[in-house]
């Protein structure tokens, strides 16, 4: 393995590095091509892909998650969630969702979703390891959020909205799925005032590589919601 400026340059047979002493807020790593399997393995060490060409690996320090009984729900959003604005899925339009969040935000946005991004997302939800949940409305999808699991362990990537708070009302959902589930940490991996306003917390990377190392050897299986509707 080669190194340059704190850099794993990754060749054939390297393993992916220990994120502890790798660089703060650049790359940990930089190679290999984006699979399902080099994912999974990157998310069990700590490490997430922010791009695919080339295949950018991070954990940045600090990290940001949600506490699975901490989201901040308002009281307006309280009102909201128990007037069932929408109808609530889990796992029935994955691919539209992640087509949804792919999109730019705004004109002359990019994306990090790109083409291998989706096709590793779909493979993953093929296994088993990715999931989504879905807001409709008159048979219409308005929000949603995905992630990848692993064990005890969530970290979710993206989620969008067409309808007001649909995004919001589609996390609560998971949060609350995951939480009845047993799951032990859920990462949002990089802290925006959006999501600090809902709730998310940064905590150093030597505690966000603790609590994952206990996640991911807690074996828990998603119950309910999985294939119909809340």
């Amino acid at each position: 393995m080669i190194f340059h400026q704190g850099i794993a340059i990754l060749e054939k047979g390297d393993a992916l590095p220990d994120p502890h002493f790798g660089p703060k807020d650049a790359p940990i790593a930089v190679g290999f091509e984006l699979t399902p399997e080099l994912m999974l393995a990157g998310y069990r060490k700590g490490l997430f892909a922010w791009s695919a060409n080339p295949v950018t690996w991070w954990s940045p320090d600090p990290r940001a998650i949600i506490p699975l009984d901490g989201m901040r729900v308002s009281r307006r959003l309280a009102r909201k969630i128990r007037a069932h604005p929408f109808d609530v899925s889990m796992d029935l339009a994955f691919d539209r969702v992640v087509e949804y969040c792919a999109r730019p935000r705004h004109t002359g946005d990019g994306v990090w979703i790109t083409r291998e991004f989706r096709q590793a997302f779909r493979e993953l939800f093929a296994r088993r390891h990715a999931h989504s949940v879905e807001c409709w409305r008159e048979g219409e999808l308005v929000g949603g959020v995905f992630g990848v699991a692993t064990n005890g362990f969530f970290s979710a990537e993206s989620m969008f909205h067409t309808a007001t708070d649909a995004s919001k009302i589609a996390l609560h959902y998971l949060i609350r799925t995951l939480h009845d589930a047993g799951f032990q940490l859920f990462d949002i991996q990089m802290l925006t005032s959006h999501t600090e306003s809902l709730g998310a917390i940064e905590i150093s990377r030597d505690e966000y590589l603790a609590r994952l190392q206990r996640a991911v050897e807690r074996e828990v299986k998603l119950q309910g919601g999985l294939d119909g509707q809340y």
